[in-house]
């Protein structure tokens, strides 16, 4: 193998196992609880968690409340200017669109994969929160974890979209914190 074939072979080794396991979870029938849970946690994902955080910030939290919601809007902005950019460069399809999911009839937000939008925004809001109220860090990381792991087991997103995500999200959290700070 030549240093200039190495990539290739990472992103074979990388896809052949995203196909493997999304084809796993495809067809995987989870308890009734699990896919509320899954259901719930990506809807919420939508916004509407990260809304909700935001205004008990900025009612309950002082000074602090109101530059944790600021950096959050600046992290959930920037992580989606971010990923749309990615996903048209990229232009992954979704697993959606090489097999059928089992049980899961949520239509994607738009028709590409790489990186997961909802995983960038999840973490970028959950890091860039947790640096103005630590004690909040397993919380944030429980919604944030639930978010994406709703994104593989939903059937939206390869594991790698969502690892990517999440690494991705998480740069961007500490960005907003330095830039609110």
């Amino acid at each position: 193998m030549t240093i200039n074939s190495a990539p290739l072979a990472v992103l074979g080794f990388v896809t052949n196992q995203d196909l493997r396991l999304m084809r796993q979870v495809s067809r995987w029938r989870p308890p009734r609880w699990i896919r509320w849970w899954m259901i719930g946690a990506t809807r919420a994902g939508d916004g509407c968690l990260w809304y909700a955080q935001g205004v008990v910030f900025l009612l309950a939290g002082g000074a602090a409340g109101l530059s944790a919601t600021e950096a959050g809007l600046v992290a959930c902005g920037l992580g989606i200017t971010v990923f749309q950019a990615l996903k048209r460069a990229i232009g992954r399809q979704r697993p959606s669109v090489l097999e059928r999911h089992n049980w899961a009839r949520l239509l994607p937000p738009d028709e590409f994969s790489f990186p997961s939008g909802h995983t960038i925004t999840a973490f970028a809001f959950a890091v860039s929160v947790a640096h103005f109220f630590p004690f909040l860090l397993l919380w944030l990381l429980f919604c944030a974890l639930s978010v994406a792991a709703s994104r593989i087991v939903l059937g939206m997103h390869f594991l790698s979209d969502v690892l990517a995500g999440c690494a991705i999200g998480c740069g961007i959290g500490y960005l907003a914190c330095l830039v609110v700070r």
